[in-house]
């Protein structure tokens, strides 16, 4: 594991353990990562409609937890650091892990699309389809303008 990736999910899982467990942690997690808040709140509204109760069994057998829909394939690597299944049905915890994840896809792809789209998968056309879908939760909440 790289270094600076270690101090950042460690220092994340320290934030996480004394972080106040409200709701409405957006705006936080994402000044915390540097990432744009509201992204994380379409992707909410993408994943779960903003249900902090949301589970889904994927077809794969992998399974979505929470508001941000944070996949069991992360679980060894949050386990590390004292992260669970339960820590990940907590919604402001589950909302820091995401904007995480979001700002380990803007490392490798920078503040782009393909980044957001990323978030769900790197495989191009989901990666791609679902970047398409959190751009148009963006212009239906009108805080983007349509392309043309």
């Amino acid at each position: 594991m790289k270094p600076a990736y270690t101090f950042v999910v460690a220092a994340l899982s320290a934030l996480l353990a004394s972080a106040p467990a409200h709701a409405d942690c957006f705006d936080e997690a994402a000044n915390y990562q540097k990432v744009n808040p509201l992204i994380l709140r379409a992707i909410a509204w993408q994943e779960s409609h903003n249900r902090g109760d949301a589970l889904h069994k994927n077809a794969n057998g992998s399974i979505d937890y929470g508001v941000m829909q944070i996949n069991s394939i992360h679980l060894s690597t949050l386990a590390q650091y004292g992260i669970t299944t339960g820590t990940l049905m907590e919604p402001c915890k589950n909302v820091y892990i995401a904007a995480w994840h979001l700002r380990q896809q803007m490392n490798k792809y920078g503040n782009t699309w393909r980044a957001v789209g990323a978030y769900h998968s790197e495989t191009p056309a989901l990666r791609d389809e679902y970047a398409r879908q959190i751009v148009g939760i963006l212009q239906k909440w009108k805080l983007l303008q349509a392309q043309r």
